[in-house]
């Protein structure tokens, strides 16, 4: 710049003009550097030129706002406030301060060595333009080192002035969320505080109704113990009466067993009169595979005025040869006679006395008797399909023997059942109980001692039945394992005599009593006549053994009518097994089963007549077996 006003200076004074945009430069130039010298002057340093401090106002200016402090710790400049601002040098550090947010400031340093150097040496002449210029260029590398130095110092403060603003930008989201947390708990402290206080309400309340109470629940408690108190003196009340009424309750006890005794014998008088042997007569109905061809029943007839009469006819040719026919009637009289519809439930009713005399201790003996196919297996044991409606006579007779036991427990008599079923075929004695006998095993009647009357077969299996759930098992066994066989006379006709016996003992310990007593329900093989039922082989010889046995009871039956010495029991398996219920030591009741059809006219004869000689024999008083 010194060069070029001095240039300026030697063209006028050689009579040079210089155009009228080179004098205003060169003018202003001159002021420039007069400014120039005024500030060196001023501050002591020759080597600061407008240049060099405008250069240093524009980079303060276009620098953030930033300070920027001198390495050598020199004070506080004046602030350098834009583009093109004077500045006057300082002979102190200039350095760029302040904070973010204000405006920057701008602080001079201390001046280099070289330049104090440049300042305290002599002064260039005016016309040593190129001298000048190098001085020029000296202090421009001197200003561009420390710009350089500025610049970096700038760029760390940036840096550092970020991570400034990142630190407060975190401090700040901090401060947000910790403002909101405090804003949530002291919301929260408030409806704690609200809560408190209607808990606190709350408690008084509840601390007042306990009050309240406690004095309700005191005044319960003294009117209680005043009803203890009255029901105290009732409960001594209660046990002085229930005192007497214990004596009261011996004294009926005592009269109650003398009456049950009264009434078993009277009972037991009933039956006796009634006669040691009863027949009960039952004719079965139609089947429907017989009513086809098979009109209305006419020569069986009935009394509507007497239940114990029945009636058969049958006509036959006149005896001088002519066509009139006369009409035969045969009239019998027994216990009960019962009509083809009378129901199972009816005919025990008849019975249900006689069961009675089994748990008294009397020995109870009920056959059943008649030809094949009348019905005596169905009123004895039932159908295959059996319901409590058309159980038969065993079942029933179990059922009620159970349930008079059970309610004789309130008197003090508890009872033990042993229960055994057995069959009689072609005069040997099987096991029904047993589903694979063993072979080479003998059953053979015997007496128990010399001393007692009462018989039992040996090798049989005898069941202890505890309900009567159990006996109906060992009657379904029983009656799969029988001996059946189909005949001309008979699609299922029975070949064996089957024994049912339920042997039972009884204790009333009260009284120090026991009494034994054997129950037997027996389903007799159904006598035929060879000449209708066409037996051939087995069944030959099973048919003449059925016909043998039942010989042989008539025979026995007839001997104990005629009152003879002997009585032949041992002719037969079956009466010998049954010698105690025929012999006067059982009370015996006997069904005589009929057949409807005109074509058995003569076996329905035949078996009337036997049931009648049955029914008017005379075998003596049974015994009670009490100890």
């Amino acid at each position: 710049m010194d060069a070029n006003v001095n240039g300026s200076k030697i063209m006028a004074a050689s009579g040079v003009t210089l155009p009228e945009s080179q004098q205003v430069l060169v003018r202003k130039r001159k002021v420039a550097d007069e400014n120039t010298e005024l500030a060196v002057k001023k501050f002591g340093s020759s080597n600061v030129t407008f240049s060099a401090a405008s250069t240093i106002s524009k980079i303060a200016s276009t620098r953030p706002s930033i300070g920027v402090r001198s390495q050598y710790g020199a004070g506080l400049a004046k602030t350098v406030q834009g583009v093109g601002t004077r500045s006057r040098p300082m002979n102190c550090a200039a350095t760029v301060t302040g904070t973010i947010g204000k405006k920057p400031r701008v602080a001079v340093t201390a001046p280099t060595s070289v330049e104090t150097a440049g300042a305290g040496s002599k002064r260039r002449p005016a016309w040593d333009l190129k001298g000048q210029l190098s001085d020029m260029k000296v202090q421009l590398g001197n200003m561009r080192t420390r710009m350089s130095e500025y610049t970096s110092k700038l760029e760390v403060s940036e840096v550092h002035s970020k991570q400034l603003q990142d630190s407060v930008y975190q401090r700040d989201k901090q401060l947000e969320i910790a403002s909101s947390q405090i804003e949530e708990l002291q919301s929260n402290l408030k409806a704690m505080e609200l809560l408190l206080k209607n808990r606190e309400v709350e408690l008084e309340k509840c601390r007042a109704e306990n009050s309240a109470m406690q004095g309700v629940l005191e005044n319960k408690l003294k009117l209680t113990e005043t009803e203890l108190a009255l029901k105290v003196a009732c409960i001594e009340e209660q046990k002085s009466t229930i005192a007497s009424l214990r004596d009261v309750i011996v004294d009926r006890e005592e009269r109650l067993h003398l009456t049950e005794q009264e009434r078993r014998r009277l009972h037991n008088t009933v039956q006796e009169l009634k006669g040691n042997i009863r027949v009960i007569c039952r004719v079965r109905p139609v089947l429907d595979s017989e009513k086809e061809g098979c009109g209305e029943i006419e020569h069986v007839q009935f009394s509507h005025d007497d239940d114990k009469v029945i009636t058969l006819t049958k006509k036959e040719e006149s005896h001088i040869g002519r066509d009139r026919k006369g009409e035969v009637k045969y009239d019998f009289s027994f216990d009960h006679v019962f009509q083809p519809m009378a129901k199972q439930k009816d005919v025990f009713e008849d019975i249900s006395q006689l069961l009675q005399s089994a748990l008294d201790g009397y020995n109870v003996c009920i056959f059943a008797y008649g030809q094949t196919g009348s019905g005596k297996t169905f009123t004895m044991e039932g159908p295959d399909d059996m319901t409590p409606e058309n159980m038969g006579m065993i079942p029933r007779a179990v059922d009620q023997i159970f349930a008079t036991a059970e309610k004789l427990k309130t008197m003090g008599w508890t009872y033990k059942f042993t229960a055994s079923f057995l069959e009689i075929y072609n005069e040997t004695l099987r096991d029904l109980l047993v589903t694979k006998p063993e072979k080479n095993v003998e059953y053979e009647i015997k007496r128990l001692n010399n001393k007692s009357e009462q018989l039992h077969v040996t090798n049989l299996k005898y069941v202890t039945v505890t309900a009567e759930d159990q006996v109906h098992n060992l009657i379904a066994i029983a009656k799969a394992n029988r001996s059946v066989a189909k005949t001309a006379a008979n699609d299922r006709s029975s070949r064996s005599h089957s024994v049912f016996q339920l042997m039972i003992e009884g204790n009333n310990s009260n009284r120090d009593l026991q009494c034994t007593s054997t129950l037997s329900l027996v389903d007799l093989a159904g006598s035929e006549r060879l000449d209708k039922s066409h037996s051939k082989g087995d069944r030959l010889r099973e048919a003449q053994a059925i016909n043998t046995s039942l010989s042989c009871l008539g025979h026995v039956i007839m001997s104990l009518s005629n009152k003879e010495s002997h009585i032949p029991y041992r002719n037969s398996k079956l009466t010998y097994l049954l010698q105690n219920s025929l012999g006067g030591n059982s009370k015996t009741l006997m069904f005589v089963n009929v057949s409807p059809l005109e074509e058995n006219f003569s076996e329905s004869l035949n078996s009337l007549r036997f049931a009648s000689k049955v029914n008017e024999c005379v075998i003596g008083t049974a015994q009670l077996n009490r100890k």
